[in-house]
This record gives structure tokens, sequence and C-alpha cells, in this order.
């Protein structure tokens, strides 16, 4: 430093020699590491990054400035010195192990890696890892993350994305989000070996998170798109040379990889923070959902103004719809296949000024799509437990089963408040059941099936929506205990058509029957698709058959097609 207090250029030019590096190791780093942390000579944090909200119970800003012995588990503080002189020592340590405390409470043991450079002011550089378990053990979701990437998934990304979004604003800065899509990129990932497809995953995880404004909140939406938050102007131009230049190091063809970019500025303090996390949600799985020729990034570019104002207005209707409870409950009679008896009905909606029979689920889509369902599943919730309060508590003549969707079970305030619910009235055990709708947007089975196992020790039983669906439907079948599954009308018409159908259909129900699990055919609208899925072993059957949707059960008095079971009888 010169006598009259500025700094000189060499000192100058040695911080931006040191910022470089540090930015270069962060994005290394990044692609294994849960956590960063850069320690001065005394050992203390001069920055951070990485998972340390879900980890630590701490942002990345308040943990500068504190010695890393502080963050250490009582027991590792001994080992945490041993190691850090280590690397004082040697250079480096590596493939050691360390459990750090927190808001939280301990972590599980995580791996450790790191270096203590002389040419970066002698400072410390560890990165360390939280592995498949311990992230669990903490509630931290691995599963809220890319397997290949180790970037966020979509649905992680909308709710980090509205907090480092709405941190930036609050801030004053200029708040981004970028969303990049790369034409291509399963093709040339199909030309490389498994080495290269490796080094381009780590490369392009890596790019993308030097971008991001913390070094984290950027995701993997889909297979070739993705998204970060960042901090002023991004450099379109600069940007897709680093990526065409990264898959020009891996590609044996040389054909390289383009990049379409477009970048919204969020800074708009008129629009509340909850409007926002609506609207980000929305852009993200329209992003994500639209396919083929419906979309380009540049018409999502000029179409952002309307489908912000759009996104906007539906909201305000459904939250009005919500808050009004501006909806009426109509039901639907599951009937036992053999003998025509009502077991219970689904309880479904129809909003105010639309048909009796006209379907809610383009709006119930729209609640799902911008995090809203939570709220809507809770008004429901409410609708029905005074429904029920309307008949005798001492029958179950009139049982109904309540939907909720993937989305809202894997969020704790709907389970808290559903729970309150639940024991403030809970004389519903033995009348209410619960029918899990949109499970695929289930990321984390292992919290889901605490929730649903929640719920049956309270006495209601609980039915896996939409099942035989997709291939995932065995998946859940393993992971999730539930007492029913509803059998996806589309597979039971396909089931129909065949003699290998038919077989694969009564394998199913008896699989089911094995694990206790009792099954209901649902879209049953025929004679012949009664007898069918009678011959199958199906217990239950729904549909037109047996009446459409109404907001009188006594329409159901007596059962549309009942004398189609008298043979049965």
């Amino acid at each position: 430093m010169e006598a009259d207090g500025h700094i000189d250029g060499g000192t100058v030019l040695r911080a931006n020699r040191l910022k470089a590096e540090r930015d270069r190791f962060v994005a290394l780093a990044f692609c294994w590491a849960d956590l960063l942390f850069e320690l001065d000579r005394e050992r203390r944090i001069v920055f951070a990054g990485g998972a340390t909200l879900p980890l630590l119970g701490e942002r990345h800003d308040h943990l500068v400035g504190q010695a890393f012995q502080s963050l250490v588990a009582p027991g590792d503080r001994g080992r945490a010195l041993e190691l850090l002189g280590i690397a004082e020592r040697q250079g480096r340590i590596d493939d050691e192990s360390l459990c750090l405390s927190g808001r939280l409470g301990d972590t599980p043991p995580m791996a450790l890696a790191g270096y203590r450079l002389d040419d970066l002011d002698a400072h410390f550089f560890l990165a360390l890892h939280a592995g498949k378990d311990g992230g669990q053990l903490l509630g931290f979701r691995t599963s809220s993350r890319d397997v290949e990437t180790g970037l966020l998934s979509a649905e992680a990304f909308a709710e980090a994305a509205t907090e480092s979004l709405s941190r930036l604003r609050e801030a004053g800065e200029d708040a981004r989000l970028s969303l990049i899509t790369l034409p291509g990129f399963t093709d040339l990932r199909m030309r490389l070996d498994t080495g290269g497809d490796q080094a381009l995953l780590a490369a392009v995880g890596a790019q993308f998170r030097a971008q991001a404004v913390d070094g984290e909140t950027v995701a993997r939406i889909d297979e070739d798109r993705f998204g970060f938050v960042h901090q002023g102007a991004l450099d379109d131009d600069a940007f897709r040379r680093q990526l065409r230049d990264t898959a020009g190091d891996v590609d044996p063809s040389g054909g390289g990889m383009a990049a379409e970019t477009v970048t919204f500025d969020m800074s708009d303090p008129g629009v509340s923070e909850a409007d926002l996390a609506n609207c980000l949600l929305f852009l993200i799985n329209r992003f994500r959902d639209t396919k083929g020729a419906e979309f380009t990034i540049k018409s999502l570019s000029r179409n952002l103004p309307a489908l912000v104002d759009e996104t906007m207005q539906s909201v305000d209707v459904l939250r009005r719809v919500i808050t009004q409870s501006a909806f009426e409950l109509a039901f639907q009679p599951i009937v036992e296949v053999m003998t025509g008896k009502i077991h219970h009905y689904e309880a479904l909606t129809r909003f105010h000024g639309g048909g009796e029979n006209e379907s809610p689920y383009r709006q119930i889509a729209f609640a799902e799509e911008t995090g809203l369902i939570i709220d809507f599943d809770l008004a429901v919730a409410r609708r029905v437990v005074e429904w029920l309060a309307q008949w005798p508590r001492n029958t179950t003549r009139c049982r109904v089963a309540l939907n909720m969707s993937g989305v809202s079970i894997a969020n704790d305030r709907y389970v808290e408040s559903l729970h309150l619910l639940l024991q403030e009235n809970q004389w519903v055990s033995d009348k209410l059941l619960f029918e899990i709708t949109e499970s695929s947007r289930m990321a984390d089975l292992r919290s889901a099936n605490r929730v649903i196992q929640g719920l049956r020790k309270r006495g209601h039983q609980v039915c896996l929506d939409d099942f035989g669906a997709g291939a995932a439907s065995f998946q859940y079948l393993s992971a999730l205990d539930v007492d029913v599954v509803k059998i996806d009308g589309g597979a039971i018409r396909n089931a129909q058509r065949s003699h290998r159908g038919r077989a694969f259909l009564t394998a199913l129900t008896a699989l089911c029957h094995s694990l206790a699990i009792n099954t209901i055919a649902e879209m049953v609208d025929t004679e012949a698709r009664l007898l069918f899925v009678q011959k199958c072993g199906v217990d239950f059957v729904q549909g037109w058959l047996f009446g459409k949707p109404s907001t009188k059960i006594g329409d159901f008095k007596p059962l549309p097609g009942f004398h189609l079971f008298g043979a049965a009888r």
C-alpha cells in the first residue's frame, strides 16, 4: 500500500488473481461437493458456498467471519485441528471424515478434501460431501438434486430461486433469471464414451455454477434444459462460446454443442414475493414441459410479459376460489365389484360457474404448477370435514376419499395443517380416506411414506391413484405402504384388448392381494368392462356406469347399474 493510502497495482493484481483462482476452485469443487469453504491464515471463513442452509441451517453470508472450528461438531474439533495442521504441513488433505454442527444439529460424517496454497495468501480451500445417506438423515433431500450433475431439480430450483431473487431485490441488486436449452445435448452425450460423458456433465455443471449468484441456485430442469439466478446482465455470446468450447473438448466428431439463452429481469419491486414464487414455479414448469414445435426459447422470451400477466390473473382467481371456498363438492361412488354395495365416495370439486359435470382439471393443474395446490387441498379437506359433520358420527355409511396431490404431500406446511385438522376432528378417522393424485410429483418416496404412515396411524386408509399408468408404479408400490391402489382407466382399457393384457391385470391384482392391498378399477363405463375386471380379481369399481359425479349422494340411491350385480349376488 502506498503512503497516501491508495492500493498499489501489485496488490490489486494479487487480489484479482486470488479471486480468479478461488472462482476456479469453486467451479471445479462443486462437481463433487455439497459445502465449500475458504479459510484465511487464522482459519476464519472468508467464503462459504453450497448447501449451507439445508445442512447447517445458516445462509452463506452468515458464516463469513466465523472461525471454522465453531462449525465442527464438538467431538471432531480436535480432529479438525489435526487435519488443518496436515494441510498446513503437506499442502493437502484427502479422503478424510468430519462431522459439522449447526442449527439443525450435528451432520453425519462428511467426506472432506482440501488444500492450503501458499501462493494464495496461505488460504485453506475445503470441500465437503454429505454422501447419499448423510443428507437424507438431516432431511436434506438428495432427490432434490439431479443425479448426474448434482444441480438442483426443477422443483427444488423454484423454491431456491425465489429465495435468491428475493434476497437480491431486498438488497437493491439487479436480480436476473436465465433459462438455457442445449439443442443436440442428448445426441452429443450418446456419441461419447462413459469417461467423456462424465467429463461433459461435470464441465457443464461447473460452468453453470460459476454463473450463479451463489454457486448454488442453478438447476437441471430437464434433460437438456437448465436455469440459474444471477446478478446483472449475462454475456450471452461469451457464455455460448464457453459451452461450445466445453463440448469441443470432449466431442470426437467436433460437432460441438449449441446453446439458446433467455434472461428475465426479476427486479420489479412491485411484484410481491408470493407472486414471484407462483410466477417462477409456473414459468419453470412451462419451460420444462413444453416440447417440440410448440416451444422455442425465443417465443418464451417474447411471451414473458403476457405469460406473467396471465399467471397473475389466474393466481388471483384461484386465490379467491380458495379463500372464499367458491367450489362445490361432487361425489362419485366406489362400488364393491361383486355385490354392488357402495364402499365409499370419492370427493371431487366443481368450481362455481362451471357445469355440474365440468371437470376442474385445468384449474387444478394450474394450481399444481404454481404451488397453490397446497392451499386448495387444505380448503377441500376442511370442506369435506364440514360435509361429514352433517351425518351422525356413529355411522360409517358415508365415507369419503379426499384427494391429496403429490405436491402437497411433500410440503411440510400442508402436512402440519392437515394433521392439526385431523387432531381437532378425530371422529373422522373411520370416515375419511386419502387418495394420492399426481404421485409422479413425489420426488422423495421415503418422506412421502412417512406422511402416509402418519395418516394410517390415525386410522385413515390411503389409496395410490393412477396405478399402472407408468413404469414407476411398481417403484411406488415397493416404497409406499398403502391400503388401496386405483388402477388407471387407460391401463384397464389397454388390458381389455388382449389375452396378455388380461393376464397382466390378473397378476397385478394377485400381487396387490398378496401385499394386503385392495384394488379399484376406474373408468368402468360399460357392462363388458365390469365383467372383465370382475374376472381379473379387482375388488372395487368406479365409473359412469354407476352414475356421473353429483353434488347429491341421494342420486346414487338406488345405485345406477345395480341390476348388473344380480348374478354375482
